[in-house]
């Protein structure tokens, strides 16, 4: 048999304990919807920091960056044969 003594500590327990439940249900989700708006608007800033860094000064993906690039192949200075006919060793 239960004593009435115990009945209200049974009771305040649980009350705490649903309390308890309850708030760190809110608290995670007020937390949970505030880290992803920080990600998202840093995700954003950044953005935008690297779109007005950037503007005109990439070249455009169409050009050729070696295009126009010098001849500087040191083994073709340095043939000898190269503009040989016949073969100097038959």
């Amino acid at each position: 048999m239960e004593t009435p003594v115990e009945t209200p500590k049974k009771e305040i327990i649980m009350i705490i304990a649903a309390v308890l439940i309850i708030g760190l249900a809110v608290g995670y989700y007020f937390w949970r919807n505030s880290t992803f708006s920080k990600f998202n608007d840093a995700d954003k800033a950044a953005d935008k920091i690297i779109e007005s860094a950037t503007k005109g000064a990439l070249p455009s993906i169409g050009t050729n960056p070696l295009e126009n690039k010098p001849d500087v192949n040191p083994a073709d200075k340095a043939n000898p044969f190269k503009n040989i006919i016949t073969n100097p060793f038959k």
